[in-house]
């Protein structure tokens, strides 16, 4: 195996520590609502994809179409999400955010961020301004390969 070069370690090192720190800030938010990391997941799927239906729910996180219905359930009983009808099919519901679910996710958020506040309050303006840049120019290389991909 070859050694990667210096770019492609400092990105993976920064990686780790960016994925560990985010995750550790949305587990700890996640515990604090009482919801489980799946159904925080279902609130996550449906801010960033919009209203979908169950079956979407049970093939995203492959799980059964049972499963999916427990999990909604809590959800929609703890008014996070709602069913709706959906327009195409009367007979089939779409699941959708409600205002306290959207909310929940915002506060999430926040929450997954403040480290990324304390950080950045600990560099110095010039370095911001290297960060800045360098943050840019890889958003739109990954962007470009999402593209082509």
């Amino acid at each position: 195996m070859t050694k990667p070069l210096p770019i492609s370690q400092s990105m993976r090192t920064w990686m780790d520590v960016f994925m560990h720190r985010s995750m550790r800030g949305w587990t700890q938010f996640a515990k604090t609502t009482g919801l489980s990391m799946p159904q925080f997941s279902i609130l996550m799927q449906l801010h960033h994809k919009g209203p979908c239906g169950m079956s979407e729910i049970s093939e995203r996180f492959d799980i059964s179409n049972a499963a999916a219905s427990q999990l909604v359930e809590k959800l929609v009983q703890g008014e996070h999400i709602e069913r709706a009808e959906d327009p195409s099919d009367r007979r089939a519901k779409v699941l959708q955010l409600t205002p306290k679910g959207k909310e929940l996710i915002e506060a999430g958020f926040k929450e997954r961020y403040k480290w990324m506040d304390e950080l950045v309050s600990n560099l110095k303006g010039e370095e911001r301004e290297k960060v800045v840049e360098a943050l840019t120019i890889l958003t739109e290389a990954a962007r470009n390969m999402s593209d082509k991909n």
